[in-house]
């Protein structure tokens, strides 16, 4: 079973920035789609991001042009860059392998994920 963990959240100002990292145990992370999600207080868990093994990305429109999502295959590390952070991206932060298609879904069992605050 792979095991995923997710690090780099915290308190950040609205318009700030925050990097987000993901370690994936397992030896095929390289050939494997990757997903940043996020669950908002009483709210589901949402795809925001996601990249291919190829490297190709898509983004939700909440986050486009704001967000990049990137992966290091030599460290079996996912990462999501987060700038101009706003209140509403308040969340818990998940990474996660995807598969399928329309829509995506996730395939293993959640991490603990990474809580990110933007608050002033």
């Amino acid at each position: 079973q792979v095991q995923l963990v997710e690090s780099g959240g915290g308190l950040v100002q609205p318009g700030g920035s925050l990097r987000l990292s993901c370690v994936a145990s397992g030896s095929i992370f390289s050939i494997m789609s990757m997903g940043w999600y996020r669950q908002a207080p009483g709210k589901q868990r949402d795809l925001v991001a996601h990249i291919t093994g190829g490297g190709s990305t898509n983004y939700a429109d909440s986050v486009k042009g704001r967000f990049v999502i990137s992966r290091d295959n030599a460290k079996n590390t996912v990462y999501l860059q987060m700038n101009s952070l706003k209140p509403e991206d308040t969340a818990v932060y998940y990474c996660n392998r995807v598969v399928g298609s329309s829509p995506l879904r996730p395939f293993y069992t959640w991490g603990q994920g990474t809580l990110v605050t933007v608050s002033s």
